[in-house]
């Protein structure tokens, strides 16, 4: 979730995605790694005036800010998503570092934390203040704080304001459905505004099938207290929440039809494209999307932007953030930590430059009134929501995404499919990948 024009994100079982939409021209780079400039072979000088991150372009402003007032030189490495996360497999693994700093994808944290050089001193009362407590809490490992957030990104919703503020939908809708017609808030509204929406070849919104995300955060909106394992690591993928969110989101193309047929195979960029294409009316989509879409595009000057619908619980979603690290055998680890204390200070440069999102409370609040920045109210809401909380910190989870949760999903969207029967078998398999 970085450079908007390189594109993807950290969606999509992260790879897929990174590697699609940089042809498609979608969404937005992970963590800014993905100009594809190879493994770099940069090494950090023991000197102290040198460092090697692997950041990349979308930390380029930032970088060059950090070297002007400290005259410490970065080598900023730039690599695509998998090589990015072969590259601090061998490393960590071999305990041999070529880098001080690194950008981590949350899902790749659980796997370096023990080798993470403890960040303590930066986390003051003022840091933890200014950030999200979901981001504060991914921040720790056994009492002690391992990473930074550098940025965070998250589901909210994307509107056609022209649709809804349209005199003759507004009174249709109203003699339709009894009550005015208005930007949805929770599941009942969100299904009756793209009910009513899918006429005459629009429809109204989109399922993706090819994902675990969107469903997962209708589960926390259910009121579960996580996300397929509980923070003991017991398993809850088919407790009763993961069930009534399988059933909100499947419902909406098995029963209602509210969005185009080949569900199963969406995707992200899929999803993204039917909207900037003025196909789908309602959009469910990490927030990058607000400012990526195109001028060329039918709906572009007219999309609203709305915190994440909720369920029983309220809003909630689930972060899509990106840390910074630094491992313990650093060479050059004084230097490294001034680095993310910088990065952290100067968040507003990661705001306002291609990557267009940041970590900080404060950075969100002064750019929301901006222009373009209109998503960032939507997203400080949404990252607030007592519901909303991070995916599990396993070194299986990605392997459960692609085995388990994604095949579960697209499962599901079949007309009669036995929801609870799926999660029970789901359930089933998770087991034996945490026991493996």
């Amino acid at each position: 979730m970085a450079n908007l024009d390189e594109s993807a994100s950290s969606l999509l079982s992260r790879r897929s995605l990174l590697k699609g939409s940089l042809a498609a021209g979608l969404g937005i780079g992970a963590a800014g790694v993905l100009s594809a400039c190879g493994a770099g072979s940069s090494t950090s000088s023991s000197d102290g005036k040198t460092i090697t991150f692997l950041g990349g372009t979308a930390y380029q402003a930032v970088v060059d800010a950090f070297t002007k007032k400290t005259g410490i030189k970065v080598n900023n490495v730039n690599l695509p998503y998998d090589g990015q996360y072969q590259r601090l497999v061998s490393e960590f693994g071999s305990n041999n570092f070529t880098f001080d700093v690194s950008a981590v994808d949350e899902i790749w944290i659980s796997q370096f934390a023990k080798q993470a050089a403890p960040m303590d001193d930066l986390f003051t009362s003022a840091v933890t203040g200014d950030l999200f407590d979901v981001l504060v809490q991914e921040s720790k490992y056994q009492g002690h704080y391992i990473v930074m957030p550098a940025f965070t990104n998250v589901e909210i919703l994307l509107y056609r304001k022209d649709l809804l503020t349209d005199p003759k939908e507004i009174a249709a809708f109203q003699s339709e459905n009894g009550y005015a017609l208005d930007v949805p808030k929770d599941w009942k509204t969100f299904t009756d505004v793209a009910k009513h929406f899918t006429k005459n070849g629009l429809y109204g919104t989109d399922v993706i099938g090819a994902e675990e995300t969107e469903w997962l955060a209708h589960v926390l909106q259910a009121g579960s207290p996580g996300v397929v394992l509980d923070r003991s690591g017991n398993v809850i993928i088919n407790n009763q929440q993961h069930i009534d969110a399988l059933t909100f989101y499947s419902d909406l193309y098995n029963k209602y039809k509210v969005s185009p047929g080949g569900v199963q195979q969406v995707d992200w960029a899929a999803a993204q494209n039917l909207f900037n294409q003025g196909k789908t009316a309602l959009m469910r989509f990490w927030s990058h999307a607000y400012p990526g879409v195109p001028k060329d595009s039918p709906v572009y000057g007219k999309v609203g932007v709305a915190p994440m619908i909720g369920g029983t619980a309220g809003v909630a979603g689930i972060p899509g953030p990106w840390y910074l690290i630094v491992p313990q055998g650093a060479k050059n680890k004084p230097a490294a930590m001034e680095f993310v204390k910088f990065i952290y200070d100067n968040n507003n440069l990661l705001a306002e430059g291609d990557i267009h999102l940041a970590a900080r409370k404060s950075v969100l609040q002064d750019f929301s009134t901006r222009p373009g920045y209109e998503h960032y109210a939507a997203v400080a809401t949404t990252l607030n929501a007592p519901a909303t909380k991070t995916r599990p910190a396993t070194p299986k989870w990605q392997q459960m995404v692609d085995t388990i949760l994604i095949p579960s999903v697209q499962k599901s969207l079949s007309p009669g499919a036995d929801y609870a029967g799926i999660l029970n078998a789901a359930a089933d398999k998770v087991h034996q990948v945490l026991s493996a």
